[in-house]
């Protein structure tokens, strides 16, 4: 995810903050958000147990749970790069990962310095062409600052009723802003980078920030869940993207924002 044009800066007890309950706008009115990023070497998120996510729903795990990812599927080469839209890299299935080792630790090491490279707050691993179910982010944006949190094999079990509408940027979507909306609030299930499970609440701009890579995990960009009005003020942009991705591969762009049918539904957690 992107940063936000007006600079955002949170306590960097970012634990502290994913028990925060407070009811109010994720950023200043007109705010961008920035692209995922990290601070020092990748640390796992301490498990906690939460109470109270306010009014909530149960919101549907990832499908085909069963399947793993193989030692294939984890390989990458460093450095990683950003997968920029319309690459099909960002729609394809991504596997849920059951072997916790230095390869995974390293991936993650990995996908945190090219967030800061590029000046993101949150990246997950199929931005970076490796399609399993992982994520990094650091709310600070700048390494040696703030919390360093990895997520694997996140689920959504509960979300607010109270939606936020903010602007939001994509490292996949280099210098595309636009508004959307989101619930305020998650709980979520999910493993560390050492494997052990996890139950957290995430409210405000860290919950911004999972699901916005949370969808990522299931294939979703981030102008699916804009309206058409809003979508139609980068339609240009995108198209620019997938011109670039024609020119770029010599082959047709597989998706084109000329398809677009309309904003997925907000309180979906499937594809």
């Amino acid at each position: 995810m992107a940063a936000a044009r007006v600079h955002l800066h949170l306590c960097p007890r970012l634990l502290r903050a994913f028990a925060s309950s407070t009811s109010r706008p994720l950023v200043a009115t007109h705010a961008r958000t920035s692209p995922l990023r990290r601070a020092g070497p990748a640390r796992p998120l301490a498990a906690r147990n939460r109470r109270g996510a306010g009014s909530s729903m149960a919101a549907a795990p990832p499908a085909e749970a069963e399947d793993f990812a193989t030692a294939a599927d984890l390989q990458f080469e460093a450095p990683l790069k950003i997968v920029l839209y319309p690459d099909p890299v960002l729609r394809a299935r991504n596997k849920r990962i059951n072997t916790f080792d230095g390869n995974l630790r390293s991936l993650a090491d990995e996908m945190f310095d090219v967030m800061y490279k590029t000046d993101g707050i949150g990246l997950s691993a199929p931005q970076v062409g490796v399609n399993v179910q992982l994520m990094v982010f650091n709310e600070a944006g700048v390494k040696g600052e703030g919390e360093e949190i990895v997520l694997v094999n996140p689920e959504v079990y509960k979300f607010s009723k109270r939606l936020v509408v903010d602007e939001e940027g994509c490292l996949s979507f280099p210098g595309i802003y636009a508004n959307v909306l989101r619930p305020d609030t998650v709980k979520i299930n999910a493993q560390d980078v050492s494997g052990a499970k996890i139950k957290v609440k995430l409210s405000q701009l860290s919950s911004r920030v999972f699901q916005h890579e949370f969808d990522h995990l299931l294939g979703i960009l981030f102008f699916d869940r804009m309206t058409m009005d809003v979508v139609e003020s980068i339609r240009e942009q995108l198209k620019d993207l997938e011109d670039k991705y024609v020119e770029t591969t010599g082959q047709k762009s597989p998706e084109t924002v000329e398809n677009y049918r309309g904003a997925k539904d907000v309180i979906s957690f499937a594809r």
